[in-house]
């Protein structure tokens, strides 16, 4: 049973992730950091789920790593250092690496650690008036295990600056960047984050999944014969698997596809 998260299912096919520490900021510790890898690899693999939304309660979406646990963390030796890196970046991979697509709902600030978990998301959408930091090196660290998710969706630029500078940037910046997709009023945030997973829940389940996989598998390759093999095999495959043929016939029928609901 979850302790540091608020997991809510606003209908069967939506479910929606709040950090749930206000107190601290959302910070993360060992305990957030278990529960979160287990919640993803649990709700990536229920079959009727079509969307997550991640979010936090309080005035920040996550503030990073929490102060008691780094202050365990200053006499950790170099194996343990590393052990609890790699828990952190097995939960974020998780998320990264999850069959559905996860909606980030950027409330209020978000430092460090949490510009990870802003990174992991597929579609990002943010209240104006947030600010994004990665502070690491104040503290004499580097963002290391966020930086492969934060480099993808920041861009190699603006990281060099952010990354070594360690300056706050606002979310219209990280909008202008490409990092965050829609940077809204805070009154207009849920609405925004509905109207996202509207769109997602409307689509063919099964494609949806294949459209991020598909932006994963080919993201850097080289268009070379095995990736155009590799396309027009993919594309065959949907369009003979059953969802493929009935949203083709649901068009051409003029009517709504099975899959579509209220």
């Amino acid at each position: 049973m979850t302790t540091t998260l608020d997991i809510r299912r606003p209908s069967p096919h939506v479910a929606e992730v709040y950090l749930n520490r206000p107190e601290v900021r959302n910070a993360f510790n060992d305990g957030v950091i278990a529960e979160l890898t287990d919640t993803f690899r649990t709700l990536g693999a229920e079959p009727g789920l079509r969307a997550i939304v991640l979010g936090g309660h309080g005035k920040a979406f996550c503030a990073g790593a929490d102060l008691t646990w780094m202050r365990a963390m200053a006499d950790y030796s170099w194996e343990q250092n590393r052990a609890d890196a790699t828990k952190l970046a097995e939960m974020l991979w998780t998320i990264w690496s999850c069959p559905l697509p996860v909606v980030g709902r950027v409330h209020g600030d978000c430092y460090a650690g949490g510009v990870g978990l802003a990174a992991v998301c597929d579609v990002l959408v943010a209240a104006e008036g947030v600010q994004f930091c990665l502070s690491e090196a104040r503290l004499g660290l580097l963002p290391a295990t966020i930086g492969p998710y934060v480099v993808r969706a920041l861009g190699e630029q603006a990281s060099r600056r952010y990354f070594t500078t360690a300056e706050r940037f606002s979310a219209g910046e990280a909008q202008r960047l490409g990092f965050v997709h829609e940077c809204v009023v805070a009154d207009a945030l849920d609405a925004k984050v509905s109207e996202i997973v509207a769109t997602l829940v409307a689509n063919g389940p099964a494609a949806v999944r294949a459209c991020k996989q598909l932006v994963k598998d080919m993201v850097h390759r080289p268009i070379d014969a095995a990736l155009r093999e590799d396309s027009a095999r993919r594309i065959a495959d949907i369009r003979a698997s059953a969802e493929g043929k009935e949203g083709v016939q649901s068009f051409l029928d003029k009517r709504a596809p099975a899959w579509k609901v209220d």
